[in-house]
């Protein structure tokens, strides 16, 4: 077996999905990314099954119940999760698996090394730090996807996501989107065998 899973991590604005998805555009026969569960609702030109799977909570909440998560996290009122079943697919099939989660997620998935084994040095994380909080709130307001109250919320998450960056294997600096993204390539190719 020589896939591994490559997460992606960092404060909600950060550029994490940007970054994600030119990767599967550029490595599209090697890797493939697990679709988050989550509870929140579509936003604007998101389709359910390409972008998110998008559930009830009661329906997230059974699906905790029977052990259906290889990680999950309740965020700002909304839960996010990736399902045990398609990341254990898709891993299994010699394929590289792609996670764009949270710091909880993060933490879950690489305590899951001690049940499978077979993750074991397999699991890459990143974390994509914000060059500051400031700059942070700007990249939310111009996205303009939150109100002021939640872009708060989501920085004081930020603040202390950023204090947890330690339990990654990489952190990159966010500078220009090309930079970024080429400092994720970089950590890519130097652990993926199936390029």
């Amino acid at each position: 077996m020589n896939s591994i899973a490559l997460v992606i991590s960092g404060p909600a604005g950060v550029g994490k999905t940007t970054l994600c998805d030119r990767l599967l555009s550029d490595f599209e026969t090697q890797l493939t990314r697990v679709i988050t569960v989550t509870t929140r609702h579509p936003r604007e030109g998101e389709a359910d099954g390409k972008d998110y799977l998008f559930i009830t909570k009661l329906e997230f909440e059974d699906l905790i119940e029977v052990d259906a998560f290889i990680e999950y996290a309740q965020i700002h009122d909304n839960y996010y999760g990736s399902l045990k079943k398609t990341f254990l697919e898709l891993f299994q099939k010699d394929q590289d698996v792609l996670l764009n989660i949270d710091v909880q997620g993060t933490t879950s998935l690489k305590n899951l090394e001690s049940s499978y084994p077979f993750l074991k040095n397999r699991v890459i994380s990143v974390f994509v730090m914000p060059k500051s909080l400031n700059e942070l709130r700007d990249r939310l307001k111009t996205r303009n996807l939150d109100t002021t109250e939640e872009i708060e919320k989501r920085l004081t998450t930020a603040a202390n996501e950023i204090k947890s960056n330690g339990i990654f294997d990489y952190t990159i600096e966010s500078s220009t989107k090309d930079e970024d993204y080429k400092r994720l390539v970089e950590i890519y190719k130097l652990h993926s065998q199936n390029l």
